[in-house]
């Protein structure tokens, strides 16, 4: 750690408690009044129960009658508490009497939101998750999907990346396309912006909760939209604040990002040696012919990957006027984080205001403003580009200047110094999320309700590679700006009646309509051969080679019309059904198949309802669910179906004319993906409401899957989108809550999620498999999309280790010109003496066998304490660096390992010897490693201060915490992370690892204070 960096992490803590002691200077005393009260359940005084005031060790317990007495000041807040049931808070105020009603604390009671509604989890009859902003407050992060990682059974998240701002790819109970979005939907406070909305643009503290609709019933109300499965995002308000007073809560936290543990790689001595003996056995000069001490020792990750700050400040002001009319929740958040690898780092605004007004006892509005400015530096150097340079390289020339040759080769030499000092890659974005609704009650229990919501983007990427860059030849310099500009909008209008007939019979109907419209259009510039930096981007007529300058601009269009309802009936509040359908239209498909309607139909027996179940004391509530339904995926881009042509020139009478030539037939018989899906459940409150779980058992089928299909050249392209195939998802999941112990001091409850998911390919138009190309190097064969196999599976040949001898060569059949001793050897499964694609065999794939998380919670008077753990079991991971770290010739880094290489002095090794070319590696087996891992994810410690006792006046609550995150990891992978992806978010090409920005370690300090 360089002296820079410490002083940058000492800055940020000194800044933090800088902070806490402005914000205890700003308090004074306050005054304590007698408050008396009764604590009843169940119509019964409740003796022994807890009454606390909020932040403090002060309380009490309820006497035989369920009495108690305390002296609290107006602005705290009492917290009362019994084992097995729900904990109420109430704030003090003026009121000198308070008399609480406590229920049984029950999960199946929680009121969940689910499609256009809120229903209690023990009437749902679909498969849905949820996770409270509270949960996702533990832990310290920017975007609210890198918080519901191993939190909700079923659903997997991965973090591709650790690079700041970067996203996770989503899988909830599989992935149903090959060619479309596997992401699911989100819908913010209503809002659909889609799979692909940049959540950078949402303040993770503003999230009240998240639910997660997994099966057909839940989320067949979004149609083909929800085919991935939909993610509910609800927002604050200031609805819970009473008193006519503001509620005003501040955040603030800081974090040191700490560089991970870098894979183990030779020696500066070892390299020298191995990449000398690489050259010898190829017959070349050796390139480093002198003793190691005359070659520089160059750590490239100390000068480019360091610790690095973060810093976080939220404040929000919440509340409802005095008589009700008017609630209101406004926040403003700032982040700035600085990433690891020199150059990356995020820093963002946030401003939201959600407001609800009560017009008239019909009448309701409101309104939801989300702004955010961003501004991201993207890097222009790549961790993994790190892994790749030998120690010996040289940075700088002997007259100081950059280095730009490779010191083994004399080939150009890109020097990450050199780029990360004089490159640019940016991008600021804005967004503009936003709703305003009307809700009219003309008569009881009837809602009418419409929204419009926009979702305005705009963005802006600069490039720009320096003309000092020593790896480049003049001219070759260059600008880009890119500017993107989406603006999307959404109508929705749904009606709402719930009504009873008789004593037994309750429902509650929906319709509605829906209307939305994307449009997104793009414009890009560049120039080339800048002679100076001076105005970088911002002058791209300076470029001295206008006929290379690149002029760009696109226009895309989506519309969608939907119409759905929903009916829910339930009988003696015993047995339940749901019925729901909707009707898509899509812009994107050919008339005659833009319309296609997705029905489901579920229902649910409340066991413990049964008269044979009154007499028992295990089940608080019993129910059995189960589903049937259908939904969609569009899958396609749009005009997919529509003939498309390229530029074409041609020639008459001499003179050369533009032209055009047909690119793509079109193809108006694309149809919607279809997935049909079945869930069976056993949801389960025992032991008084100390625990809760679940079990869920689901089987998806996706047919006319769109996947590109080769066909013939004369028809003007080689591919083209197709109706082929189906594929299939089977799993489980499981969940339990439990609150081990609870008392007055110490309180301790546990969450497990365990779910597993097998996916296999049932049919691909005729044809027994398809090779995707990962790697233009490699080609094709070491990913396979195979009937009967999973989506994708690793291919390759199996590594058998080294030919120990030429007797060995000659018995084997193999070619002996292109095998030697100490060389790779692989299984020859056909037996034609050569390896080929044919000889490959499935050797793994990118799915786990077991995803879990394990959560507990802790806490002892003032103290909270939780600790987080997830991973995964049984997936592999495709490692590609290998082929250059472990195979091919000397420029390239070694693996650690590869010192025990096969020679005369070494014959049993099953490391190839230094000297083989790159055409004596195949994709095999030693490629593929284990990815299973268990990850410390977040443990965090927390302390109450006794406000109360310190007479800060006007303060409610004060903590300060400390926590960590990613913390430890356990995984054989060679790369460290096996949770990076090479390729993103990329459906198919899923599991592939090259080094990619870590996960760091993070420790945070911070301070939460509510007034």
């Amino acid at each position: 750690m360089n002296l820079k960096t410490t002083l940058d992490i000492c800055l940020s803590f000194r800044k933090t408690w800088m902070c806490v002691v402005l914000a205890l200077s700003c308090m004074a005393m306050s005054n304590a009044q007698t408050v008396n009260g009764t604590v009843t359940a169940d119509g019964q005084p409740l003796p022994g129960a807890t009454v606390l005031i909020k932040g403090t060790t002060t309380g009490t317990s309820t006497d035989f009658d369920g009495n108690f007495t305390i002296n609290a000041e107006a602005l705290s807040t009492l917290v009362i508490s019994y084992v097995g049931y729900s904990t109420k808070e109430v704030l003090v105020g003026n009121q000198t009497q308070i008399n609480v009603t406590l229920e049984q604390d029950n999960k199946l009671d929680e009121v969940v939101i689910i499609g256009y509604g809120s229903q209690r989890k023990s009437d749902l009859t679909g498969s849905v998750s949820s996770v409270s902003g509270e949960d996702l407050s533990t832990l310290p992060v920017s975007r609210v999907d890198q918080a519901l990682q191993g939190r909700a059974a079923g659903v997997q998240v991965t973090q591709t990346s650790g690079a700041p701002g970067a996203g996770t790819s989503i899988r909830v109970r599989g992935g149903n396309s090959i060619t479309g979005s596997n992401e699911p939907l989100w819908v913010i406070d209503g809002i659909i912006v889609g799979t692909n909305f940049n959540l950078n643009n949402l303040n993770a503290n503003d999230v009240k909760s998240v639910e997660i609709l997994k099966d057909a019933s839940s989320i067949a109300i979004y149609g083909s939209r929800g085919a991935n499965g939909v993610i509910l995002v609800t927002t604050k308000s200031g609805a819970s604040i009473g008193g006519g007073k503001p509620q005003v809560n501040v955040g603030i936290y800081t974090s040191s990002q700490l560089v991970p543990e870098r894979p183990d790689y030779l020696s500066q001595a070892q390299q020298i040696e191995y990449t000398n003996q690489d050259a010898i056995l190829r017959g070349v000069v050796e390139p480093f012919p002198g003793s190691p001490s005359d070659y520089p020792n160059n750590d490239f990750f100390d000068l480019l990957v360091n610790p690095s700050p973060i810093y976080n400040a939220d404040v929000s002001i919440a509340g409802t006027s005095e008589n009700g009319s008017v609630n209101y929740y406004n926040s403003l958040n700032f982040f700035d984080q600085d990433g690891i690898v020199e150059n990356s780092g995020i820093q963002k605004y946030i401003f939201r205001s959600n407001l609800d007004f009560k017009l008239s006892d019909k009448l309701k509005a409101g309104a939801r403003i989300n702004y955010s400015r961003i501004k991201q530096d993207n890097g222009v150097v790549g961790y993994g580009s790190l892994l790749g340079i030998l120690p010996t390289q040289p940075i700088y020339n002997a007259d100081g200047s950059f280095n730009g040759a490779n010191e083994v080769t004399g080939n150009p030499f890109n020097n990450p110094v050199a780029t990360s000092r004089l490159d640019i890659d940016e991008t600021t974005s804005s967004n503009l999320l936003g709703t305003v609704y009307l809700e009219y009650s003309p008569i009881e229990n009837l809602i009418i309700r419409s929204t419009f919501n926009p979702n305005i983007i705009n963005s802006k990427r600069n490039e720009f590679t320096s003309s000092q860059r020593p790896d480049l030849q003049s001219g070759d310099s260059n600008a880009r700006i890119r500017t993107t500009s989406t603006i999307n909008w959404n109508n929705e209008n749904t009606v709402q009646y719930s009504g009873v007939i008789g004593d037994n019979h309750n429902y509650t109907i929906l319709g509605g309509a829906s209307f939305q419209k994307d449009v997104t259009e793009t414009a890009s510039a560049q120039a080339f051969g800048f002679t100076t930096d001076a105005t970088t981007f911002n002058s791209l007529r300076t470029g001295s080679d206008p006929l290379r300058n690149l002029v760009e601009s696109g226009y895309g269009q989506r519309t969608l019309v939907s119409f759905f309802g929903r009916l829910n009936y339930t009988y003696k509040d015993k047995y339940l059904l749901t019925l729901v359908g909707r009707s898509d239209g899509s812009s994107v498909f050919a008339p005659g198949n833009k319309y296609e309607f997705y029905p489901s139909i579920a229902g649910a027996w409340k066991i413990t309802e049964e008269p044979f179940m009154q007499n028992q004391n295990t089940f608080q509530d019993l129910k059995l669910r189960a589903s049937y339904g259908k939904s969609g995926n569009q899958a396609i881009n749009p005009y997919e179906t529509l003939p498309v042509y390229d530029e074409g020139n041609t020639s008459f009478n001499g003179v050369e004319l533009p032209g055009v030539v047909l690119g793509r037939f079109a193809n108006p018989d694309l149809i919607w993906e279809t997935t049909t899906s079945f869930d069976i459940a056993l949801e389960a409150s025992l032991f008084g409401g100390k625990v809760f779980a679940e079990f869920n058992y689901y089987s998806k089928k996706t047919e006319n899957l769109l996947l590109e299909v080769t066909i013939p050249r004369q028809a003007g392209d080689d591919n083209q989108i197709q109706n082929v195939g189906s594929l299939q998802n089977r799993g489980w999941e499981f969940l339990v809550n439990s609150t081990n112990i609870s008392n007055s001091n110490f309180n301790w409850n546990s969450t497990v999620t365990l779910s597993s998911n097998k996916n296999k390919v049932l049919d691909l138009g005729g044809q027994e498999f398809i090779d995707v190309i990962t790697d233009p190097v490699l080609g094709a064969g070491n990913l396979r999309l195979i009937v009967g196999e999973t989506v994708p599976v690793f291919t390759g040949a199996e590594y058998l280790g080294t030919w120990k001898s030429q007797a060995e060569i000659d018995a084997s059949g193999q070619d002996p010109a292109a095998n030697a001793v100490g060389g790779p050897r692989y299984k020859d499964t056909d037996g034609d003496g050569t390896i080929s694609v044919e000889d490959y065999e499935v050797l793994g794939n990118p799915f786990p066998d077991l995803i879990y998380g394990f959560e507990n919670n802790f806490s002892y008077k003032n103290f909270d304490l939780s600790i987080y753990i997830q991973g995964t079991v049984g997936n592999e991971v495709f490692n590609t660096r290998t082929r250059t770290n472990f195979f091919i010739r000397g420029e390239v880094p070694k693996y650690a390992e590869v010192a025990d290489y096969w020679s005369p002095q070494n014959p049993t090794s099953d490391i190839p010897s230094p000297g083989f070319v790159e055409g004596a590696y195949v994709p095999n087996s030693f490629d593929v490693e284990d990815g299973s891992h268990l990850r410390l994810k977040n443990v965090r410690f927390t302390y109450h201060l006794p406000v109360d006792k310190m007479g800060l006046k006007g303060v409610k609550d004060m903590s300060i915490y400390a926590s960590g995150t990613n913390l430890l990891l356990l995984s054989d992978f060679r790369l460290i992370d096996p949770e990076t992806s090479q390729y993103g978010r990329s459906n198919i090409r899923q599991g592939f690892a090259g080094g990619e920005y870590p996960n760091a370690r993070v420790l945070s300090l911070g301070l939460n204070v509510t007034f």
